[in-house]
C-alpha cells in the first residue's frame, strides 16, 4: 500500500540526509526551495519523505478540500499539421482520412445536447488543422456563447493559438484580445511538455517553444484571464530538465498570477513514435506529483488529471499534494484513451466522483473553472436514489 506519512516534521527531524533534512525543514517554514534542491528532491527523496511533506503543504492550503467540476470536452478535430512524436491522438493532415473535423454547427450540437444539465464549463481542445482558423473558432466562441452565456469556455492550448495568430498575421496580444472579446474565458494547460530546447527539439520540434507558450500565457494574464500550466513527464526527460520547466512556470507565476492549477500529465506509449520508452511507475507518478506541490509553492492547485491516471491511482495522488482531480468529463475526451490510458471510456458522474474522494477521507467540493465553491458534498448521501438520479 502506497501512502503519504502523516508527521512530516518528525521525518524531516529524523532523517540522516544533511540535504533532505535541511530542504525539509525550509519546506516546514514554508521557505522557498531553488533549483538544485528541488532537483535533490527528485533524486534523493522517498516517497514516504516526498509524500509527508507534499500531504503537509496541500493541507496547510487546502485542508481535507478536494475539488472536482461538472464539465464536457469538444475536439474539434485530431487533424494535425504537426508531429509530436509522444502523440497518439493527431492524424497528419496529408492523411486527414484518418481523423475526424467538427464544423460549427456539429460543435454547437455538442453544447446544446448539456442543455438543462448543471455542466459549468466547455473545454475546447484539439489538433492544429489549417482551415480551422481564427476566424473558424472566433464564430464557435461567438455562437457557444450566445446560446449559454454562462457556460464557461476553456479553450486552445498555446499550439493551437500561435497556430491561428501567425496564420491571420496578428500579433499574440492582438489575438489574445480578439478571442477574449469573442468568449474565451480562460486557457487550458496544454502544450507545455517540457520547455527545455533540448527535450522539445527531440519530442516536439516543430511547434510553438517555450518563450511563446509563456508569451500567450502572459497574455491571457494581462487580460485579466486565468489559466492553467502542464508537463509531460516520464519520457526522456532528466530530473533536472522538470524543474527548469517548473522554474519558469513559477517565475511567470510570480509576475502575473494568472496561473490556477499545475497539472502533470503521464507519459503514455500506445500507438505512437516513442512507443519503445517504458512508462513511469505508480511510484515514480506520486514523487512527481509530491515534488509538483514543493517546488510549485505559488500555483494555488495541483491537478491529477484521472482520465490520465485512472481513477484509482488519481485517488491514490491525493495523499501525495494533489487537491483537484477534474471533472466529469463524460467520455468527451479521446486523446489519453488513444494513447493507452486505463481509462478507455473517461465519464465519471458527480456521485462517482464524491464517491472517489469520500473514499480517501476528503472532502469533496464543486467548484467552477476558477475555483469558486459551488457546492460542499460532504454530508451529501450520493447513494440516496432519487439524489443519485439528478447527479
Amino acid at each position: 500500500m502506497i501512502s503519504a506519512v502523516s508527521d512530516p516534521f518528525s521525518l524531516v527531524a529524523n532523517t540522516q540526509d544533511a540535504q533532505l533534512k535541511q530542504i525539509g525543514e525550509k519546506i516546514l517554514n514554508k521557505e522557498r526551495i531553488l533549483f538544485d534542491e528541488g532537483v535533490t528532491l527528485f533524486e534523493k527523496g522517498s516517497l514516504a519523505y516526498l509524500g509527508a511533506l507534499a500531504n503537509w503543504v496541500r493541507e496547510q492550503k487546502h485542508g481535507n478540500k478536494t475539488y472536482f467540476n461538472r464539465n464536457f470536452h469538444i475536439e474539434p478535430t485530431n487533424v494535425c499539421v504537426f508531429s509530436c512524436k509522444f502523440c497518439s491522438y493527431s492524424r497528419l493532415y496529408a492523411h486527414r482520412e484518418e481523423g475526424w473535423e467538427l464544423s460549427i454547427q456539429q460543435m454547437l450540437d455538442i453544447v446544446k445536447s448539456y442543455d438543462g444539465q448543471p455542466v459549468t464549463e466547455v473545454h475546447i481542445v484539439g489538433g492544429v488543422h489549417p482551415k480551422m482558423d481564427l476566424d473558424f473558432f472566433i464564430e464557435l466562441l461567438r455562437s457557444i456563447k450566445a446560446h449559454r452565456p454562462d457556460l464557461h469556455i476553456k479553450a486552445f492550448t498555446p499550439v493551437e493559438l500561435d497556430y491561428m495568430f501567425r496564420k491571420a498575421k496578428v500579433s499574440i496580444e492582438e489575438g489574445m484580445r480578439l478571442a477574449h472579446e469573442a468568449g474565451l474565458d480562460s486557457l487550458p494547460g496544454g502544450g507545455a511538455e517540457i520547455f527545455h530546447p533540448e527535450i522539445r527539439k527531440q519530442i516536439c520540434e516543430d511547434k510553438v517553444d517555450a518563450d511563446g507558450w509563456l508569451h500567450i500565457h502572459k497574455a491571457a494574464h494581462q487580460l485579466g484571464m486565468h489559466s492553467n500550466a502542464t508537463l509531460l513527464y516520464g519520457h526522456i526527460e532528466k530530473f533536472w530538465h522538470r524543474i527548469d520547466h517548473m522554474e519558469r512556470l513559477r517565475s511567470l507565476q510570480d509576475e502575473t498570477g494568472g496561473f490556477n492549477t499545475f497539472i502533470p500529465l503521464k507519459f503514455r506509449n500506445k500507438d505512437n513514435d516513442m512507443s519503445h520508452i517504458a512508462e513511469s511507475s505508480v511510484i515514480e507518478d506520486m514523487r512527481m506529483y509530491a515534488v509538483s506541490r514543493l517546488y510549485m509553492d505559488n500555483f494555488p492547485h495541483i491537478k491529477a488529471y484521472w482520465p490520465m491516471l485512472g481513477r484509482q491511482n488519481a485517488q491514490l495522488t491525493l495523499s501525495f499534494g494533489v487537491n483537484d482531480i477534474d471533472g466529469t468529463i463524460d467520455d468527451s475526451t479521446k486523446i489519453y484513451a488513444m494513447a493507452g490510458s486505463e481509462e478507455q471510456t473517461p465519464a465519471m458522474s458527480t456521485a462517482d466522483l464524491v464517491r472517489l474522494i469520500k473514499q480517501v477521507k476528503r472532502q469533496p467540493i464543486e467548484r467552477g473553472t476558477l475555483y469558486n465553491e459551488i457546492r460542499d458534498y460532504t454530508h451529501v448521501n450520493v447513494d440516496e436514489p432519487e439524489l443519485n438520479a439528478t447527479l
